[in-house]
């Protein structure tokens, strides 16, 4: 049995932050990891925007310096329309911050990550590794892998994602609604500069987000019904590229697509508790949100950092895996992701019922909310992690 301090399973963004952030650490680390990242031949259709404050922390754990900038683009302004005219902007300039965030691929960062986890000393990487059993004892997690080895370690991170195999494992509920949509991503060259506006657009058939990429090229979200999306991803290129350059009221002119779209099935997932005894959850693996928001891979950053602090705050002979050191930890997430959850599964149901009544009422409120500066800077203050 190889024994270790702490035990990451799984390593995506959430997870590779983590272990990233510890590497000044006394911890000994152990990752396991399915399998390495790896760039995509071109662009990368799945995108992320990460908030200035989620920046701030990648730039603390020594990852955003080295990213090639020319692949990122900062978000100046982001314009929200509702389906009966109804309008919301949020300008960078007017709240007087440099960008309200920005946009990059997901396998940009993850790589970056794992360039550094490969450099680091504390640090002992099981790749390609699955788990195969996990047992919690009085003073450690023992997780078994598929080739035989054993590790142990006083706690035991989960980060494998939204069906975490920890999760399960460890018996920890997960309440799951399935919203019968997907996002739909993919990535398009525009005729007309997108001037580092995010559009989006709050349609009778699901939520449209164009998100600005570096040149001009932008990346969409189309949360949709299952049978749209099934419809837009059978499309021929061509078709694919007029349907979204109409459904943005062609704001940006002709599209042409740069990446084949792909398609992912959208849920909210509640979990309950993200910690136990010897364990604790980040990422994917403790929620799930509506993509509508874009605060996904924020919300799992921010787990990434609240439990590092911890853990480096943590004395030489405190016990980090136990469930009262755990619960600081816990609490301190709960609040954020709840409100999340709940803003982002209210506002999608709102957007998503018919009724003749409610829409203009809804329109209204985006106009009202555009209107009232207070509100507009609270919104904003929230999305770049001033509060």
């Amino acid at each position: 049995m190889q024994h270790f301090d702490l035990i990451i399973v799984g390593g995506g963004l959430a997870g590779a932050s983590l272990a990233v952030a510890l590497r000044d650490s006394r911890l000994r680390i152990a990752l396991v990891e399915a399998r390495p990242p790896q760039r995509a031949d071109g662009w990368d259709a799945r995108i992320y925007a990460v908030s200035p404050a989620n920046v701030a922390y990648l730039e603390s754990i020594g990852v955003w310096k080295h990213l090639d900038g020319t692949r990122v683009a900062p978000i100046r302004a982001m314009r929200v329309f509702g389906d009966a005219g109804g309008q919301l902007e949020f300008s960078a300039f007017q709240t007087g911050v440099p960008d309200l965030g920005c946009i990059l691929e997901s396998s940009l960062m993850a790589c970056e990550l794992w360039e550094n986890l490969k450099r680091q000393a504390n640090l002992q990487l099981f790749v390609p590794q699955q788990p195969a059993g996990l047992e919690f004892r009085n003073e450690v997690a023992v997780l078994r892998l598929a080739d035989g080895q054993v590790l142990s370690a006083p706690l035991l991170v989960g980060a494998d994602g939204r069906d975490s195999w920890v999760r399960e494992s460890a018996g920890l509920s997960a309440v799951n609604r399935h919203y019968r949509e997907k996002g739909v991503v993919a990535n398009f060259a525009v005729e007309k500069p997108h001037q580092n506006v995010a559009w989006q657009w709050f349609r009778d058939d699901g939520v449209l987000a164009w998100l600005p990429l570096p040149g001009n090229r932008i990346s969409i979200v189309w949360s949709t019904p299952d049978e749209a999306a099934d419809a837009l991803c059978a499309m021929s290129p061509e078709a694919l590229a007029e349907t979204v350059a109409q459904a943005g009221g062609g704001v940006l002119g002709k599209l042409s697509l740069i990446t084949p779209p792909l398609a992912f099935p959208l849920r909210l997932m509640r979990v309950p508790e993200i910690v136990a005894p010897r364990l604790a959850l980040v990422g994917d693996a403790g929620h799930g949100i509506h993509p509508l928001s874009g605060h996904g891979i924020n919300l799992g950053f921010q787990d990434a950092q609240e439990l590092a602090g911890r853990l480096l705050a943590a004395k030489p002979w405190e016990d980090i895996g136990q469930l009262r050191f755990l619960q600081s930890y816990q609490r301190a997430r709960r609040e954020e992701i709840h409100l999340l959850q709940t803003t982002t599964d209210t506002l999608r149901r709102l957007f998503a019922d018919r009724s003749p009544l409610l829409r203009p009422l809804r329109n209204a409120g985006l106009d009202l909310t555009n209107r009232l500066p207070v509100a507009k800077s609270f919104l904003v203050r929230y999305a770049l992690g001033a509060i």
